[in-house]
């Protein structure tokens, strides 16, 4: 249900501020992280009431924050008469729709969005956004990066770093590029990306949404249901899922593929081993082995940002720069340390079944693969053929390891159970031999044993730096 906001101008709806009645009225933030805080701060810039509710309890740093811009909170639960009496509320990404508090709001038409929706009203930005799968992280930081060498005003927020709404409210700039995960497109209405990018799509998140992957699908591609005849969609046209989407589908805006398995006539491809972008006939080339982030899906992660750069009039000597010297994404695929020639890899951010089929994939030497956590719905069937190829151990780590036990048990002898990083870490220290890896590609989410992915991750590293 679309909220119902009146737009000051139908015809630039886009990055248009809604009043509110003529007022600005109670904005409610449910949910006291990074985007909430950030929401809150932008609200009680703009002349809103602001009541922050969290069932959970608020970090310290959060409260402090809070207090600082004088911002009335609440923690471990939701005054609900209060909440029902918003003007609008902005939901933050991690609570889900059906939850009965949102229920409601809806029954009595309350408007609902995300931090995203929210913060875009408050500029005229032009926005890049960018989400997908797997390789968002990595293209949203690799664009940043090719913007601003090339003088570019440019923020990178969203689903990184500080909220976008935050940035709006302190350092509003003319350009954002913005890393987007589909619990925070779900929540959008109007907004519209100027250039929209979709790296891939396999099935992740299934149990946010009812294990139906379609559903899952129809939420990334909202990123550019907005988009008009005057904005770009570049995507991946090498994904089959992507592509039975936009056969079935119609989008508005210019359609500029990337493929490293066929020619494309405008947007970018592989050939002769050089990188080929072509839009409205201007050219830019540049040889893969150049590329500072090695591997297929990075070759795919270059092409997407050298095209946002391409069409933002980026200097090409400025992005090929660039994309020779960029040193890649903490916890993804992140050379740790070698011990007695045995290389530790930390790959925490793989989250889903995915993102582990590259980080295996790019194994050249046999494996000790840490694996585990939430599950989210995954369907482990994709990585057999990785696994009896390349994983001569799997350690599991999480609280229930029967699904992965269960799925890989025909394909490896030694599989282990662990309950912390540390023990992880020593297990695969006594199995991996010379020449031979240790990989952390979980697969999963982190929520059973760690804070977030982050934490995973430097637990690894700090318990491979104390072997």
């Amino acid at each position: 249900m679309k909220p119902d906001i009146e737009m000051n101008d139908k015809k630039n709806k886009k990055n248009s501020v809604s009043p509110l009645g003529g007022s600005r009225g109670l904005l409610v933030v449910l949910g006291a992280g990074e985007s909430g805080v950030g929401a809150a701060i932008l609200g009680k810039k703009e002349g809103f009431d602001v009541f922050v509710s969290d069932k959970g309890i608020i970090t310290e740093h959060y409260k402090e924050v809070l207090r600082n811009f004088e911002i009335e909170w609440e923690e471990q639960h939701h005054t609900k008469t209060k909440i029902l009496d918003a003007d609008i509320v902005m939901k933050s990404p991690g609570i889900p729709d059906k939850v009965a508090l949102v229920v409601a709001l809806h029954a009595k038409k309350i408007p609902v969005m995300s931090e995203i929706e929210f913060a875009v009203k408050f500029t005229t930005a032009k926005i890049v956004g960018i989400t997908g799968s797997n390789g968002k992280t990595t293209t949203t930081m690799l664009t940043h990066h090719v913007l601003k060498q090339g003088g570019l005003e440019v923020i990178m927020a969203g689903n990184i770093g500080d909220s976008f709404a935050k940035q709006v409210a302190e350092n509003d700039a003319p350009y954002y590029v913005l890393e987007l995960s589909s619990f925070q497109l779900d929540g959008i209405y109007d907004f519209a990306p100027h250039i929209a990018v979709l790296t891939n799509i396999t099935p992740d998140h299934l149990d946010r949404y009812d294990h139906n992957f379609e559903n899952y699908i129809a939420s990334k591609f909202r990123i550019a249901m907005n988009q008009t005849v005057d904005d770009y969609f570049i995507y991946d046209a090498d994904d089959e899922v992507i592509s039975k989407y936009l056969k079935q589908h119609s989008i508005r805006s210019r359609l500029l593929p990337f493929s490293i398995t066929k020619k494309v006539e405008n947007g970018a491809c592989l050939e002769k081993g050089n990188i080929k972008i072509t839009i409205d006939n201007n050219e830019f080339i540049m040889s893969t082995n150049n590329l500072s982030l090695k591997g297929n899906h990075n070759v795919k992660n270059a092409m997407a940002a050298a095209t946002v750069s391409q069409l933002l009039k980026i200097r090409k000597t400025t992005i090929r720069e660039c994309l020779e010297n960029f040193h890649g994404v903490e916890h993804r695929l992140e050379n740790v340390l070698k011990i007695n020639n045995v290389q530790y890899i930390n790959d925490s951010k793989a989250t889903n079944v995915n993102a582990a089929f590259y980080a295996l994939d790019a194994m050249k030497s046999a494996t000790v693969w840490i694996v585990g956590g939430v599950d989210k719905g995954n369907d482990y069937t994709e990585l057999y053929p990785l696994v009896n190829e390349k994983v001569k151990a799997i350690i599991c780590l999480g609280l229930d390891n029967s699904k992965i036990i269960n799925a890989f048990g025909n394909c490896v002898d030694n599989i282990v159970e662990t309950q912390s990083m540390k023990e992880a870490v020593d297990m695969a220290y006594k199995i991996a031999e010379r020449n031979e890896n240790v990989l952390l590609s979980p697969a999963c989410a982190s929520f059973d044993l760690f804070k977030n992915y982050e934490e995973r991750g430097r637990q690894f590293k700090e318990a491979v730096r104390e072997l």
